[in-house]
């Protein structure tokens, strides 16, 4: 269903530094997840630069692998996905609604998977930026699990519907996003993902995103702003010299552009540089 012949998987495998076997059990799948996050930025930079995002594999495989650029929800799910599938796994799409925005009810614009390891279902999301889990989450209300410093677990709505759940040392358990049980396809994710990519209302139009996690920090470039979040969540927040975003970029998420990219992404959002 995700294409998975067309990846080229050793090449795959070396961009997140995973060298262990290749077997279709929950270790196999936790480190895979755990070196995806590690390795791959959380970025929209081509959505940015009025780029369009192409979800097939190829494209990801030369974007993400061969130029070792990062990606949004669709794209770094949708490379994880061909990739598992390859392996053995059984992996479905799902479709989720951010809660982290405020009150208002958004649209279904997340893009997660769900991995079914020995008859047992778990959320496995590389695409949640930075508050995202580091590897999967078992689908089973109620159940915590530690990642790092951070702490998730699922909790089960009406109708069926799960929330992913973080907590937080002074607020509690924050809800991150909900996903009902409707499977979806990569047909589904590209429709999602021309929504996410050209919609004026989209929260990647029109400002510059990026996002790296590690088991003890995370940390965003939004805009002007870094902001690097502490064990508990709290917030360091600063502002980016705009001088300094593209070195920025290289040093602290990986991301390094070609010049005419980087020259493009000030004059559209720095243009004072």
């Amino acid at each position: 269903m995700w294409n998975a012949e067309a990846l080229d998987l050793d090449a795959y495998l070396t961009r997140i530094g995973y060298a262990g076997e290749l077997r279709p059990d929950l270790g196999t799948l936790q480190e895979i997840h755990r070196c995806h996050t590690r390795s791959i930025p959380f970025e929209n930079l081509d959505v940015a630069l009025g780029r369009r995002i192409s979800l097939d594999v190829k494209s990801l495989q030369d974007k993400i692998v061969r130029r070792r650029r990062g990606g949004y929800c669709y794209e770094q799910n949708s490379l994880l996905a061909a990739a598992l599938e390859r392996v053995g796994f059984e992996v479905a799409g799902r479709g989720a609604r951010n809660r982290t925005r405020g009150g208002a009810l958004t649209p279904v614009t997340h893009a997660v998977l769900v991995v079914t390891v020995a008859g047992r279902p778990w959320l496995v999301d590389a695409g949640f930026g930075a508050q995202g889990p580091l590897e999967p989450v078992p689908l089973e209300p109620g159940t915590e699990v530690h990642q790092g410093v951070w702490t998730y677990a699922v909790a089960e709505e009406d109708g069926g519907r799960l929330v992913l759940r973080s907590l937080r040392d002074e607020t509690g358990w924050l809800d991150l996003y909900a996903f009902a049980p409707q499977r979806l396809h990569p047909v589904d994710f590209e429709v999602m993902n021309h929504y996410s990519s050209t919609h004026p209302d989209s929260f990647f139009t029109g400002r510059v995103v990026a996002m790296r996690s590690a088991p003890d920090h995370r940390l965003a470039l939004l805009e002007d702003s870094v902001v690097r979040f502490l064990p508990g969540w709290e917030a360091e927040r600063n502002r980016v010299a705009s001088d300094d975003v593209i070195g920025l970029l290289d040093r602290e998420f990986g991301i390094e552009l070609p010049e005419e990219d980087a020259a493009q992404l000030l004059r559209t959002y720095w243009p004072g540089v």
